[in-house]
């Protein structure tokens, strides 16, 4: 696959993903299903269905890593939580999300890219975030799953 094929790929899915949190946020605000759209959102974006994944959420320190889906619900709109810290991230709610890549290395059928993305909420304060995403190429639906989300506040010395 060439690289610029990949980082096309990348951008879609990061896109999507960015889309995903926006929505979630915003069928929150409107009283719609976010439950369903956050399950749907889960199951679209990352590879349950074929691999385990791995995942590091931003605000989490009690129960700081998770691997099944029930606890990226809980951690994402804290429905049915797995943790009391779990207050519901997406539901800020955001009306931005954007990503700006470090870079990418390939690693036979596995894809990492890490960097920052800015979380942008309705009073416009901007929340910069630092991630590192591992992809494996869905063949059958030719689009990247994710299968490894680390994601951490930048380190601050004061």
């Amino acid at each position: 696959m060439p690289s610029e094929n990949i980082n096309e790929k990348i951008k879609k899915a990061q896109k999507k993903w960015a889309d995903g949190i926006v929505n979630i946020g915003k069928y929150y605000l409107e009283k719609k299903d976010y439950i369903a759209l956050t399950n749907n959102f889960i199951e679209e974006l990352y590879s349950f269905k074929n691999n385990k994944i791995l995942f590091k959420p931003t605000k989490a320190s009690k129960k700081q890593f998770r691997s099944k889906k029930n606890e990226f619900i809980s951690y994402f709109i804290g429905h049915n939580k797995v943790s009391d810290e779990d207050k519901g991230f997406a539901l800020e709610p955001y009306k931005d999300v954007q990503f700006e890549n470090y870079d990418f290395s390939v690693f036979e059928n596995i894809i990492i890219s890490m960097g920052n993305y800015f979380f942008t909420n309705y009073d416009n304060e901007k929340i910069k975030v630092e991630y590192s995403f591992g992809y494996v190429l869905d063949k059958k639906e030719n689009e990247l799953k994710i299968i490894y989300h680390h994601s951490s506040v930048p380190y601050n010395i004061d």
